[in-house]
Order: C-alpha cells, then sequence, then structure tokens
C-alpha cells in the first residue's frame, strides 16, 4: 500500500509597523499558528506612518528574536517594507506562501492606507506577487481586547489557504473594537473618500524656538453604505481589495480622445 501523500505546510511572513515587541503582532502569531510554517520578520521600533518608505544610505541590521515560542523571529533596523524585502532575500530565500501584516493599533481604513506602515509591507509582499494581507484593530489602547481579531483573522486565512490565490491579492482588513457578540460579520467594501481635515499647532520649545505639532479631526465625505468607514461605524469587519496600480483609467481614456499637444 503507498504510503499518504504529506501536504506541503505554506509559509507565512507575519510582519508590522508597530515593532515586533507589540501585542498586535503577537495576537496575529496566535491567530494562525497551525496554519502553515510562520516566520516573523518586523522593526525593531514602531514605524508607523511609515508608508512605503525604504532605507537608502545607512545600513540595515539584522537580528534573530525569541519573543515568539516555537516561531522563527528577526528584527530589522529598518521600515516595514524593508522588512519583506529582507525576509524574502535574506531569511526565507524565496517568497513564502502569503503574507500578515498587523495587527495594527488603530485604523487604516478610507485615506489611512497610503499613510500606513501596515498595509505598506503587505503592498511590497503583492509587488513581489505574494499574496498579502493587512489587518487593523480599531483600537490605541496598548491592553485592547485582540480576541475578535484573532477569531475573524484565523477564518480569514483559513479560507484563503482553501483555494489557490491570485498572486497579487491584496486585502485591507479593519476590526472594530467591539465584543465579539456585537460583531454583525464581514463585508467586502470600498475604500471611502474619508481623511484627517489637518492642523499644525504652534508651539515653543524650552530656546524659544518655534515647533509643530501635527494635530486634527477625521472627516468622512462620503456617505455611501458601500464603504469600510460605513461598515465599521455599523460594526462590521471591513475587508477592501486593494490594487497598487495607481493609474486612473477614465481620466487616460479621456486625455488620450481629447490632449492634441504635439
Amino acid at each position: 500500500m503507498a504510503a499518504a501523500k504529506k501536504t506541503k505546510l505554506p509559509t507565512i511572513l507575519i510582519t508590522n509597523d508597530d515593532g515586533i515587541t507589540s501585542p498586535g503582532i503577537r495576537n496575529l502569531v496566535e491567530a494562525v499558528k497551525g496554519l502553515g510554517k510562520i516566520v516573523v520578520v518586523a522593526p525593531d521600533k514602531p514605524q508607523s506612518g511609515m508608508g512605503h518608505a525604504i532605507t537608502i544610505g545607512q545600513p540595515l541590521r539584522m537580528s534573530k528574536s525569541d519573543l515568539f515560542e516555537g516561531v522563527e523571529a528577526w528584527h530589522t533596523s529598518g521600515t516595514p517594507v524593508d522588512c519583506v524585502k529582507l525576509a524574502v532575500d535574506k531569511i526565507l530565500h524565496g517568497k513564502p506562501d502569503l503574507c500578515l501584516s498587523g495587527i495594527n493599533h488603530g485604523a487604516n481604513h478610507s485615506i489611512n492606507v497610503i499613510y500606513s506602515g501596515t498595509m505598506s509591507a503587505a503592498m511590497e509582499a503583492c509587488i513581489e506577487s505574494i499574496p498579502s494581507i493587512g489587518f487593523s484593530l480599531m483600537s490605541y489602547n496598548y491592553e485592547a481586547d485582540f480576541a475578535p481579531a484573532r477569531h475573524y483573522v484565523r477564518q480569514i486565512v483559513e479560507s484563503l489557504l482553501k483555494k489557490k490565490m491570485d498572486k497579487h491579492l491584496l486585502l485591507n482588513v479593519n476590526i472594530p473594537d467591539i465584543p465579539m457578540e456585537l460583531i454583525k460579520g464581514v463585508k467586502v467594501c470600498r475604500q471611502a473618500y474619508a481623511k484627517y481635515e489637518e492642523d499644525f499647532k504652534q508651539r515653543k520649545d524650552p530656546h524659544g524656538k518655534n515647533y509643530y505639532w501635527l494635530t486634527g479631526a477625521f472627516v468622512n465625505f462620503d456617505k455611501g453604505k458601500d464603504t469600510d468607514v460605513w461598515a465599521l461605524e455599523n460594526n462590521y469587519i471591513s475587508v477592501v481589495p486593494v490594487i497598487f496600480d495607481l493609474t486612473n483609467y477614465p481620466l487616460k481614456a479621456q486625455l488620450e480622445k481629447t490632449w492634441k499637444i504635439k
């Protein structure tokens, strides 16, 4: 009788922008344990708001970490995008089957996706033809309850691993900070047009010199009921499929017809 064929476990790369010691990445690792071979490569310090920044002109350093029992982990001096690049080139020596970024402390819905280190790490993986997901919990509280997030992260990842994924799959998943019993489910959404109306507060340092502190209020200009902001305000988990092609195709077609520049 022929021996049963062993199924190769998928390799899952995990990173974030809050740093390797954050509760969010620890909860992400716990959420997907057993679903594949997990490798963590994350910044050695918080890198929120770094967007798609990469390190140029200075050395990157990388060291092994023992923060996650039974899981290979590394921390780097670089940005979230650097972490993905280093993981592929120097640690895995190839591409993982899936990249997960997060779980971020705070929202990455609407325009936040542009600034987010969490989503930029996932996007870098997507650019490298690695299916990827960014996860965020709508709480900045260090003691936030990640139990509902862990539950839904595992469900989403299990569902995706059951079938062949598009190599450019990129999902932005935001989870409301409410008890499990109040979450109504998961909604696939579009990105809302919402942003921060910003203000720089001018202050004086101890030497009498001016410095500026960025503040602002979040404003939703989009009243659609199919957006990530609406879903989260109504106790749903929002899932927005994202692409890195920023071409405005309707405008491209219009300009091709109307521009007469020679």
